[in-house]
């Protein structure tokens, strides 16, 4: 029988139909309503640092312990995007930037020399941190799980002065350090839509360096919950917490930080 038949060709063109119909449904076709095509959220990080630090001067050897600041406010940024309906990309900054004090105090070397004594620390620390990762969503329904992978930035830097008695002599000496360094990053994440307004999260994020001018790891981790009163914009309350180590080998420089507390945002989603 020929193909060119009435029949044949109504199949081909109902075939056909439903092929471009399946097709244009799976390019139109919405997103877990966990999930948004794209989305950004400006807030703040409500936090009370520890921070010990380790490094040489001329001065000396800064060694401060852990220093308990007082609380800070930190800025923060996300932003994310879907690539489809179930890959996207995930954006997450934010700066430590304060002045830092802490009391010195015990026993250290300089140039081959025991030095003992008692001093102060004044200076402002600096921290940078930006996360990009791309990510895959698994799931379709109200409950998604993510994996991503990407690379971070960061920077640190310390300038002030040391200042105090070592080995019975008054002194002091100005001290700057500033280090930078990209790393490998891994993100899992979860979200759940409990209306359409409503939706709770949990994000855990590793970043881990071997070698260079600066390695160390970096650990995170975040729960929240997003409420939307309109359909665009909306409210974020999250707790969060990060556990930051550096070490710079040449001098056995060491930083150590960690922000725990709570974070809200404005999220305008698209």
């Amino acid at each position: 029988m020929s193909l060119r038949t009435p029949p044949a060709r109504h199949a081909i063109y109902a075939a056909t139909l439903m092929a471009l119909s399946t097709v244009s449904a799976i390019a139109w076709a919405d997103p877990s309503p966990a999930l948004d095509r794209a989305s950004l959220s400006v807030g703040a990080f409500y936090t009370e640092p520890r921070i010990n630090y380790e490094g040489d001067t001329n001065y000396g050897r800064i060694d401060t312990g852990t220093y308990k600041t007082d609380h800070v406010t930190l800025p923060r940024v996300k932003a994310s995007m879907l690539l489809g309906d179930s890959q996207g990309l995930d954006f997450d900054y934010y700066r430590y930037d304060k002045t830092y004090s802490p009391t010195l105090s015990g026993t250290t070397n300089a140039n081959g020399l025991p030095l003992t004594g008692n001093g102060k620390l004044d200076a402002k620390l600096k921290l940078d941190l930006a996360n990009l990762a791309y990510k895959w969503w698994i799931g379709s329904g109200n409950d998604v799980f993510g994996v991503g992978v990407g690379a971070a930035y960061y920077q640190a830097s310390l300038k002030g002065t040391a200042s105090g008695v070592l080995n019975g002599v008054s002194g002091s000496g100005a001290y700057e350090e500033k280090e930078s360094a990209w790393a490998p990053l891994l993100e899992l994440g979860w979200r759940h839509a409990i209306s359409e307004n409503v939706r709770v999260y949990a994000d855990a994020s590793g970043i881990k360096k071997n070698g260079g001018s600066i390695q160390g790891h970096i650990y995170g981790g975040a729960i929240g919950v997003e409420w939307f009163p309109v359909k665009s914009v909306g409210v974020v309350a999250e707790y969060t917490a990060s556990k930051i180590s550096l070490n710079r080998q040449r001098d056995s420089t060491d930083l150590n930080v960690r922000l725990n507390g709570p974070a809200a945002y404005v999220k305008v989603r698209f």
